[in-house]
């Protein structure tokens, strides 16, 4: 058997094949597989194929597996580095995610389609629907996410714009465009955004910034600072209190509400927490909560089978801001 001219990429062609082209419900008897080396100007003998089989298995971790079905034996891939149901809980994240542009979505769903097969991979093209989901526009967020880790890494400062949108969609630059200076220590997502918590050299209290709203911070040569106190800050903790990462005063605050209700109660603070009776339909439980409008919205949004109890000016901010909801309502007719 003369020798391909692609001969020293043999192995590496063969790997490709078997990921490429077989998965635990598609296979390629050894005639296939050799048919499709040919395509790439490549031939072996079955033994080399063996031997190169147990060198994936051996050297990459790829299992490839025989199956005999009547007189034919078919080969393929068994154990992969990501299975086709972690790709998909991957492919999901990426497409609810806000903070991942439309345009970025697709091309990390493109490559992450990679490692799986071709025929799984026409399985995920049926679920992928990025179209139309609200997007973040600030394309620049994967160097700002890099950026900050780089910051944190060298224990560094970093600088930034910041901005807000306004109703004609452009963008209002806070601080009259002058850089904000923080101290990063650490990346969450809360409510399918980006936020960074650091500490504010000004106020001396560890703040949240969207990263979608950050105009291109920047590493600085100046070593952070709020080290004890962002130790002491339970993150945990911290994204259960802060509603959608709006600010606010932290408080605790008691809730009645139905019984019913619990599992809402459950999906947001945790198990951790603790119901208090107080009949037999109804039951209430202390919680820290940053007070902001986000949290009240939510509050209302719960509808009639949940109300706040204490404390005091808590309550008559919920009643303030119900009556100027229906004033404004009334002004609308």
């Amino acid at each position: 058997m003369s020798k391909g001219t692609n001969q020293k990429f043999k192995f590496t062609y063969l790997m490709q094949i078997m990921l490429e082209k077989t998965d635990d419900e598609h296979a390629l008897t050894m005639p296939q597989i050799m048919e499709e080396l040919e395509k790439h100007d490549v031939t072996a003998e079955r033994k080399s194929i063996y031997t190169d089989f147990q060198d994936m298995t051996d050297k990459f971790g790829i299992e490839i597996l025989k199956e005999k079905v009547g007189r034919e034996t078919y080969y393929h891939v068994g154990t992969r580095e990501f299975e086709l149901a972690e790709v998909k809980l991957l492919i999901d994240a990426i497409q609810s995610s806000k903070f991942i542009s439309e345009r970025k979505s697709r091309e990390l769903i493109k490559k992450i389609k990679g490692f799986v097969s071709v025929h799984q991979a026409n399985q995920l093209q049926r679920q992928v629907f990025v179209q139309g989901r609200i997007k973040t526009m600030n394309e620049s967020i994967y160097y700002s996410v890099d950026e900050i880790h780089n910051a944190i890494a060298h224990n560094r400062k970093i600088r930034f714009r910041y901005f807000h949108w306004q109703p004609d969609k452009s963008q209002y630059i806070l601080h009259g465009g002058d850089y904000f200076v923080v101290s990063p220590w650490a990346l969450t997502w809360d409510d399918e955004y980006y936020y960074l918590v650091a500490f504010d050299d000004f106020s001396k209290n560890c703040k949240h910034y969207r990263v979608d709203k950050m105009i291109k911070p920047e590493m600085i040569n100046e070593k952070r600072e709020g080290e004890e106190e962002f130790r002491d800050l339970d993150m945990a903790a911290y994204s259960k209190a802060t509603f959608g990462m709006y600010g606010g005063n932290k408080k605790r605050v008691k809730i009645q509400f139905h019984n019913k209700m619990s599992g809402v109660f459950i999906d947001r603070f945790g198990k951790d927490i603790s119901f208090i009776p107080v009949d037999e339909k109804h039951s209430e439980l202390n919680v820290d909560v940053f007070v902001s409008p986000q949290f009240y919205g939510w509050i209302f949004g719960l509808g009639k089978d949940v109300k706040i109890v204490s404390p005091a000016e808590v309550v008559e901010e919920v009643k303030n801001l119900a009556k100027q909801f229906l004033e404004n309502m009334e002004g609308n007719k």
